[in-house]
């Protein structure tokens, strides 16, 4: 089965492009700094001057938004998926099981070969769930999408709330670790991911495992599931395909820049007055946890607005073909980041402040929106959309236009 050019739905492409380039913001962080300091930018770093600026831009614009956009299009995904599956009389189930057990085994080579910060094992995880929830109604979906939302933030807080009652040798042994670790600590973790592939497992895989067991419980299930069942809905409602009345997203700008902005910002401010003391990580992340939702949908409004009124083509058709390999440009973020700042490469991790990580991410989005466009003119998908849409008919499909 292949899915024609003339298919592809224009906007969730355009969305998905702006999501993946997005996230590199934030998870260059993880690849040029020791991992605390992706949570906690206290740990580690410079916070004077253009790099405070820097952090305060990317925290208030990317943490957490690309990510929930991203999410959002990939529930979006599972209804499309299906509907287009249904359609040419195949088996949703069967070919939603195999597509994402083939996206869970990419996300285990990608997470414990490559980078720790893989999101997409958790993606497959959240789709094996969900699936059996495609067809219900977008209010059902809005509503459950906010109940499992709220439960990461109820175990944030619970958590936080239970920190009161450990002994204070406990949370310097248990918590402290991953939110404000020694300088000590962040050396090595610094020397092993500049030594080379074999030398960086030893730090990559207990890391993995932490992304993919701990957190998944916490907080990436609940995260990830409710952002993608909000996609459901607007999927289902035609607002995330564009079809919507402007109104519709103009108002949810308002909403973002109303609520959602200053939520973040104080946020921010609580921070920094609680000098980022442990109460930061399950207390004041939960501004931007929610905030960072209405500002997502700010974007995606925003985006849309772009696109009904016909508005710098040439960026938003750019925007969509970076979309439509999205899964090959994000795994090219790794590829890239991986030679720039681990030991195989250039081994400059610990060695790059915010600023600098920034112009990095300029010169990988310049890369990405001139060459998806140019790919794609030769080629219907990209090289790791052929393969994972091989794999899941079992057949090798066309790739030359």
């Amino acid at each position: 089965m292949v899915t024609p050019v003339e298919q592809r739905i224009d906007a969730l492409d355009a969305l998905r492009g702006f999501a993946v380039l997005g996230i590199l913001v934030m998870n260059i962080q993880m690849f040029a700094m020791p991992s605390a300091a992706y949570l906690n930018p206290s740990a580690f770093g410079s916070m004077d001057g253009i790099h405070g600026a820097t952090w305060a831009i990317s925290h208030l614009l990317a943490d957490q938004k690309m990510m929930a956009l991203f999410s959002m299009l990939f529930g979006a995904g599972i209804v499309l998926f299906c509907e287009r599956a249904a359609a040419s009389g195949k088996s949703e189930a069967g070919y939603h099981y195999r597509r994402n057990g083939w996206l869970l085994i990419f996300g285990l080579m990608h997470g414990y070969l490559l980078w720790s910060g893989d999101i997409l094992f958790l993606y497959a995880l959240c789709a094996f769930v969900l699936f059996p929830l495609r067809h219900r109604s977008s209010r059902f979906l809005f509503k459950l999408g906010i109940i499992l939302l709220a439960v990461s933030s109820i175990l944030y807080l619970l958590v936080g709330a239970s920190l009161q009652f450990m002994p204070p040798e406990e949370i310097e042994v248990q918590v402290l670790p991953s939110w404000q670790p020694d300088a000590a600590t962040m050396a090595a973790e610094i020397a092993t991911m500049q030594g080379n592939w074999l030398t960086q497992m030893s730090a990559r895989v207990p890391m993995t495992q932490e992304m993919q067991g701990l957190a998944v419980f916490l907080w990436g299930f609940w995260r990830a599931s409710g952002m993608m069942l909000l996609g459901m809905a607007l999927y289902k409602s035609r607002v995330l395909t564009g079809l919507a009345d402007g109104s519709v997203y103009r108002r949810l700008v308002m909403l973002a820049m109303l609520v959602g902005v200053p939520l973040v910002v104080v946020g921010m401010v609580w921070n920094f007055q609680n000098n980022w003391q442990i109460s930061s990580m399950f207390f004041g992340s939960q501004f931007n946890y929610w905030g960072s939702v209405l500002i997502s949908l700010g974007f995606m409004s925003a985006i849309l607005l772009l696109l009904k009124n016909g508005l710098v083509p040439a960026l938003t058709n750019r925007l969509a073909a970076v979309g439509r390999m999205a899964f090959s440009n994000y795994i090219m973020h790794t590829l890239l980041c991986g030679l720039i700042f681990y030991g195989h490469g250039l081994g400059l991790i610990g060695q790059v402040e915010r600023a600098g990580q920034l112009l990095i991410v300029l010169g990988i989005w310049a890369l990405q929106l001139w060459l998806s466009p140019i790919w794609l003119r030769h080629f219907r998908f990209g090289p790791l959309e052929w393969l994972w849409r091989s794999l899941t008919y079992w057949k090798l499909q066309p790739m030359r236009i």
